[in-house]
């Protein structure tokens, strides 16, 4: 969740860029925070996670390389670099996002559109122009969240002044990420929707994909702690539930415990666990128009079917 917020107080922390005289709306206050998460506790794949630390040490790197080593004589664009990451909700975006910053050593500044978006033509380009401004006053590293609602496609055939405003927000957008030689952080769950000129600013694409069984039963192990007790059988529930995200697999351990909590049981017993994370991929089914069924076939029939497929590979 942004920290951002429309207020006046200020504390040592804030970063207020000065307003336009024909503002319409007060300025927007701008919140670095500290990270909340380190790479030790965001639960990857070790591909996905070697991929973001490469990136991460190159940022990491770039004063001595750039700087120091005097490359930026040479390489007048190279300390501009971006990282997307991709994905279905849930599979830890935001929280690496959070472990990058704190990675380098850096304070996090968060943008989500919502925060930014004003009914006002002309604003959200400024207040844009102010979370860049911010993130290099307060040197933290700007992390763009949802970031498909500003980084969506631009307008052709413009027929409404929100259409002006969306097209300028956008040239604005590339107009700062051309300009701006630092790390910026990405996320989205509709990396489609991007851009094809933002797309190809972003130096890095990170795909965050569903977790495999290896990483579901590290995941159930994180939060299925010692200290609570029950008869949970992870190697069980990894094997039994894919296509499930992080997320679930956290709401679905802490809505099971106060199930168990509010019916007295002594443990937390695994049939609250497998309740929940039924309903949880109920909803998903729902969310999605799809129906599932479940129905029991023999071994014979699933041989002829694998038969079939192959013969028509």
């Amino acid at each position: 969740m942004s920290e951002w917020k429309r207020i006046k107080k200020t504390d040592e922390d804030s970063v207020q860029a000065e307003p336009s005289k024909k503002s319409k709306e007060p300025a927007i206050e701008f919140f670095p925070e500290e990270p909340k998460y380190s790479f030790d506790e965001v639960i990857l794949p070790q591909a996905v996670k070697e991929k973001i630390l490469d990136v991460a040490n190159y940022a990491e790197n770039s004063k001595k390389v750039f700087e120091e080593w005097g490359l930026q004589k040479v390489y007048k664009q190279s300390k501009r670099i971006g990282i997307n990451l991709y994905g279905a909700p849930g599979t830890g975006k935001t929280m690496a996002a959070h472990a990058i910053a704190k990675h380098l050593g850096r304070k996090i500044l968060i943008v989500n559109y919502a925060d930014i978006e004003s009914k006002y033509v002309g604003e959200t380009p400024k207040n844009i122009r102010r979370a860049f401004e911010a993130a290099k006053k307060s040197n933290s590293i700007l992390f763009f969240d949802e970031a498909d609602a500003i980084l969506s496609k631009r307008v052709t055939g413009m027929q409404s002044a929100h259409d002006v405003s969306v097209n300028q927000t956008r040239s604005v957008m590339l107009m700062l990420m051309n300009d701006y030689q630092d790390f910026v952080i990405f996320a989205t769950n509709f990396i489609e929707n991007f851009d094809p000129a933002f797309m190809r600013r972003i130096s890095t694409h990170i795909e965050f994909k569903l977790p495999d069984f290896e990483c579901r039963k590290k995941l159930w192990q994180h939060y299925i702690l010692p200290t609570m007790p029950n008869n949970i059988d992870i190697d069980e529930l990894a094997e039994k539930f894919d296509g499930i995200s992080g997320s679930d697999i956290a709401n679905a351990v802490l809505m099971a415990a106060f199930k168990a909590a509010r019916q007295n049981s002594e443990i937390v017993d695994k049939k609250f666990v497998f309740e929940i994370v039924h309903e949880i991929i109920a909803s998903k089914n729902a969310n999605r128009g799809v129906i599932v069924t479940e129905r029991k076939v023999s071994e014979a029939y699933v041989k002829k079917q694998i038969k079939k497929h192959r013969r028509r590979i």
